[in-house]
């Protein structure tokens, strides 16, 4: 028994030797020259069976994956979910389901999941570290509570001028951010004067989503990246800021109108219910209203006040907290303004902090955030 125990060891840990010893890009992405990536942007092993790990009783794989799911349920040690999903394709499958299942709504574990709603109790704390000089911004997951943490890469934004208008393209890949590459993701896009944006996806949201008619998307689709992904740019959401043409005092005023993707737990209770439901996640036309927090002016500090909860240190027009309508029909409904959905502020130079809750994605979250750089005369 014994003997049988130390093979049966011997054999896994060179299993998942041989799948952590594969180096990673700057974009936190296995590549080897036996992986592969799917058309959500899941990476995997060759399927060939590895030691015959893929002949494993489906019940006995399943508890297994299951019990490293469980235990490792944050950045770095969750590197071990991704690790079993390497092993082999029917390894990839079972860990592709369980990660989706209702327990994991909210854990960033595949590039995929930065499209999927985030957690409903706890926000994700990001960081967003910005480089003048190249006009790229970093979205990191952070790993600690420090504010310089250096965190977990997930998204990179490059802004791009186009004429009268400006781009910011997001990839996965720090190193390689254009429209044309396989790391690409969406982008955002802004008018003539830097006040309403659109959020573009490179997938379509749902079936029978049609691509935007611009001239960047048809460059975009005839420089196909797979004949298996639909090609083009899908919009999924609009960030405006409303004028301050009498230069009153106060902070900038936006309001963002978003086709959230929905969870798994959500689409339940929908279901359950049979009526459309009157939270943030849901309204009739299929889009989130979101607006930002009115702050109070502090008589005594004479400056306008929004309590971060430590998140934000340094005063700026940047700073902002967004908040859901109640009325998804009415822009200017009252919302509920307890639960900030999504905050954004400055704590250094270049660093930001980013707290995102459900129903907005980590996408969502990072292209409304970029929204926030550069000076808006009309807006202050």
């Amino acid at each position: 028994m014994s003997s049988r125990k130390s093979i049966f060891s011997r054999r896994s840990s060179k299993s998942f030797r041989s799948v952590n010893n594969h180096k990673h890009d700057g974009g936190g992405a296995v590549v080897s020259g036996r992986l592969g990536c799917d058309v959500s942007g899941e990476w995997w092993a060759e399927s060939d069976p590895v030691d015959g790990w893929a002949n494993m009783l489906p019940e006995l794989l399943g508890e297994i994956i299951k019990r490293v799911e469980e235990s490792e349920d944050r950045w770095p040690q969750r590197q071990n979910v991704v690790a079993c999903a390497c092993v082999c394709k029917k390894w990839r499958e079972v860990t592709k389901e369980i990660v989706r299942s209702r327990g994991n709504i909210g854990k960033i574990t595949f590039p995929s999941c930065l499209k999927q709603p985030g957690p409903h109790d706890l926000p994700h704390q990001c960081l967003i570290k910005r480089n003048k000089k190249t006009s790229t911004f970093y979205l990191s997951l952070a790993l600690t509570p420090s504010l310089m943490d250096k965190g977990k890469f997930l998204l990179a934004a490059r802004r791009f001028r186009h004429g009268a208008h400006t781009e910011y393209i997001i990839s996965l890949n720090a190193d390689d951010i254009s429209q044309g590459s396989n790391a690409y993701v969406g982008k955002l896009s802004s008018d003539f004067l830097g006040t309403n944006f659109a959020i573009y996806d490179s997938q379509p949201p749902h079936s029978g989503a049609k691509p935007a008619s611009s001239r960047a998307s048809r460059r975009f689709t005839r420089k196909q990246i797979s004949p298996q992904v639909p090609a083009g740019n899908f919009e999924v959401g609009q960030v405006s800021y409303k004028f301050n043409l009498l230069k009153s005092r106060g902070p900038r005023r936006m309001v963002c109108s978003l086709k959230c993707p929905l969870s798994q737990e959500t689409v339940n209770e929908k279901h359950l219910e049979g009526s459309v439901m009157k939270g943030p996640e849901s309204s009739v036309s299929g889009y989130t209203i979101l607006r930002n927090k009115a702050p109070r002016w502090h008589e005594h500090l004479q400056c306008w006040c929004l309590n971060f909860h430590g998140r934000v240190t340094v005063a700026s027009v940047k700073n902002f907290q967004l908040v859901a309508t109640v009325d998804q029909s009415q822009p200017g409904a009252k919302g509920d303004e307890d639960t900030v959905l999504l905050q954004f502020g400055k704590v250094g130079d270049d660093t930001f902090t980013m707290d995102y809750r459900q129903p907005l994605s980590a996408l969502q979250a990072f292209a409304i955030c970029l929204t926030s750089f550069g000076t808006k005369l009309a807006c202050e």
